[in-house]
């Protein structure tokens, strides 16, 4: 079962996306819902989790601030709201589920179910 990403586009510095992520394949024992993203060339790397019981959030440094990682767990939704946005902030983005511990959320070998992703670019 795979978590979709969904609501990438182009966009110019300084402005705002929402990215979905359809969680319905979740397991009973899913932790956390993470989002991903992936700059060609270069690694995939953390951006946000939220706990999917309690709601708590974590943030890479880098979007601190100006990403909010959010849940509907009645629909199975998570939401990555993405304001301020900056060219390095382009990458295709991914949402995975883990039910790993808090000390290693940030890696994403600990999460399974990856979608094919969404594509945000963001021009200068």
């Amino acid at each position: 079962v795979q978590l979709q990403a969904s609501g990438g586009g182009l966009v110019q510095a300084g402005g705002s996306l929402r990215l979905s992520c359809a969680a319905s394949g979740l397991t009973f024992n899913t932790r956390f819902v993470g989002w991903f993203r992936q700059a060609p060339g270069k690694e995939r790397d953390f951006v946000a989790a939220i706990n999917w019981g309690s709601g708590m959030t974590y943030y890479a440094d880098s979007v601190k601030g100006r990403f909010t990682v959010s849940r509907d767990k009645a629909n199975k939704m998570v939401y990555l709201q993405m304001n301020s946005l900056k060219p390095e902030d382009t990458a295709v983005y991914y949402c995975a589920r883990s039910s790993t511990i808090v000390s290693a959320l940030r890696m994403p070998t600990m999460y399974d179910s990856w979608g094919q992703g969404t594509q945000v670019t963001v021009s200068s």
